[in-house]
């Protein structure tokens, strides 16, 4: 077992007479009982088993107050755990591997984020997409390995309402997603004559060592997804999309200004916003977006969003937004969408 000492700053009392490492520890604990909880529950009962064993154990959360904060995450731990020492098969194994190993399991947490790539909320903005006048020009903040940025690429199934991929691929992925009546699935695909994403860290969908961090990022349990993104990455690894390594607080009119002007300039995310602290960041990210002219196309939590007027979500769902407009409620890892704006859009 590791057992790294607490930094001098860490052991000072704080008011009340808790310490500052009782109270983060006490905080995370949370963070990993509510996760198990709320997120993982219907999704990956090793995951809840592993959340409440981390939460309820002092040694582990003592290694993790040491973190940065934006590295305490729990997807971040459990993805690097798997990566380097492949699915655990239960508590004890997990916690056995992550402590016997700190040093490498920190060393990845330290190095790698959580990209997760999930190629299947496609399925989720495609309606709204297929909205926007054609021809398309993407451009995809937070993009990773920019799998979200081949729509056209894919095959879905709108409970029996089917759209076929623009561009043929062998062995494509097909995308499954349950969708309320009054979703506007498209007839056909999408028409995309440029493309491009724009990312802190850029994946390479040729290499193994990021295609096997973001197999690491699927949960055990989940169904085809390993296996959706397995067939998404062999799309990609035929027809890299092109990501640019930049931040989206600075580089975007930069990457912005290179898409075709004859084209609908589509800027869209997914799960990004979370990442960006800073209110006025996001207030100046809109605004960026709007001196573009460009269509702002938003998936992310509805908690984080969090706008009056609108239809509550369920606890996890995102919200799909069009130039801060919501139109969608959707399921964070893309299997259905639950539309509610009047068409046609304004």
């Amino acid at each position: 077992m590791i057992f790294l000492p607490l930094p001098q700053g860490e052991r000072k009392r704080a008011e009340g007479g808790k310490s500052l490492t009782e109270d983060a520890t006490t905080r995370l604990a949370d963070i990993y009982r509510r996760f198990g909880e709320r997120e993982a529950v219907s999704r990956s009962p090793l995951y809840v088993e592993l959340c409440n064993g981390i939460a309820g154990d002092g040694e582990f959360l003592s290694l993790l107050v040491q973190l940065p904060l934006e590295k305490r995450q729990p997807n971040l731990l459990l993805a690097a755990v798997k990566y380097l020492y492949g699915v655990a098969a239960d508590w004890p194994d997990f916690r056995n591997r992550a402590l016997a190993h700190w040093p490498e399991v920190e060393a990845v947490i330290r190095t790698r984020r959580t990209q997760t790539n999930e190629p299947a909320r496609c399925a989720t903005l495609l309606p709204l997409l297929a909205l926007l006048p054609p021809p398309l020009a993407l451009l995809e903040v937070g993009a990773s390995a920019g799998l979200c940025l081949l729509p056209d690429f894919y095959s879905y199934d709108f409970a029996g309402r089917s759209v076929a991929p623009t561009k043929a691929a062998p062995d494509a992925p097909l995308f499954r997603c349950a969708a309320n009546l009054a979703t506007p699935v498209p007839a056909g695909n999408l028409d995309i004559v440029w493309r491009a994403g724009l990312d802190l860290n850029p994946l390479d969908p040729t290499d193994p060592g990021d295609t096997r961090w973001l197999e690491a990022l699927v949960w055990p349990g989940e169904g085809d997804r390993a296996r959706l993104l397995r067939q998404a990455l062999a799309v990609a690894g035929r027809d890299p999309p092109r990501v640019v390594k930049g931040d989206l607080r600075h580089d975007l009119a930069r990457l912005a200004g290179e898409a075709p002007k004859n084209a609908t300039l589509v800027v869209f995310h997914t799960a990004v916003l979370a990442y960006v602290q800073d209110h006025a960041d996001r207030v100046a990210f809109g605004d960026t977006i709007k001196a573009l002219g460009a269509q702002w196309v938003s998936n992310e939590g509805a908690e984080i969003i969090n706008r009056p007027g609108e239809p509550p979500a369920p606890w996890g769902n995102f919200l799909l937004s069009l130039n801060g407009q919501g139109v969608a409620h959707t399921d964070a890892h893309g299997t259905a969408i639950d539309w509610f704006a009047p068409l046609p859009l304004t």
